[in-house]
């Protein structure tokens, strides 16, 4: 299965580092980011589990909860967590999927069906394509998915700069423009009409384009 933006996000049970949970009842009604992982104790990761961790207040103030994912067992996270303290000086609080049996890896199709079910002697490379990310909204819609490589570390200021123009989108019916930071002008989308534009923007707007109505950032909840 190709999951794809806009696709419902497949539903499961784990074992986490905080117990066993299930994804669409633990996420309840928050936007979550579910971030993955080919391998505990490989570098890259090391230092976004932490990175992630030194500005979960971030999003914290936007509601939004976050799960990490590696394809090895949670008795393996604990020690893990342990090394990103000692490496970054943040230890996890966010829980973390421990993938063993590559189920929640093969059902995002970030890995492939016809594998075995056990993480027990593959490698990082093996299991190089597990290195999503993954913004899902209250609705249980996929609205963002990223792939990296495993060189290249995750920028999670991105992640949160999405975040705020998601909200923006579905409270303001707003979207954002190129390199768009917050506090930034915005684009009323076209799904809008002029009229209703009109009673939603009375301060009116400048229009580039025909096509292109743009408008002050809305304040928006966080």
């Amino acid at each position: 299965m190709t999951l794809k933006i806009n696709d419902t996000a497949p539903n499961f049970d784990a074992e986490t580092t905080i117990g066993k949970i299930n994804f669409y009842d633990w996420a309840g009604d928050s936007w979550v980011v579910l971030f993955s992982h080919p391998k505990n104790f490989t570098p890259v990761c090391t230092t976004e589990l932490g990175a992630l961790e030194s500005v979960k207040n971030e999003f914290d103030k936007r509601k939004v909860k976050i799960l990490g994912l590696s394809v090895d067992p949670v008795e393996d996270h604990k020690k893990w967590s342990q090394d990103i303290l000692d490496v970054t000086g943040h230890k996890p609080s966010y829980p973390l999927i421990g993938d063993k049996e590559l189920s929640v890896s093969k059902l995002y199709g970030m890995l492939p069906t016809s594998l075995g079910n056990s993480s027990e002697g593959r490698t990082a490379v093996d299991n190089q394509t597990v290195r999503n990310v993954y913004i899902v909204g209250p609705d249980k819609k996929i609205k963002l998915i990223l792939s990296y490589p495993m060189a290249t570390g995750r920028n999670f200021d991105e992640i949160l700069r999405v975040i705020d123009s998601l909200k923006l989108t579905v409270e303001h019916k707003v979207a954002t423009p190129a390199n768009w930071k917050q506090g930034g002008d915005v684009i009323i989308v076209p799904a809008v009409k002029d009229e209703e534009a009109k009673n939603l923007f009375p301060e009116g707007w400048q229009s580039p384009k025909p096509y292109i109505r743009v408008v002050k950032q809305p304040n928006t909840n966080k």
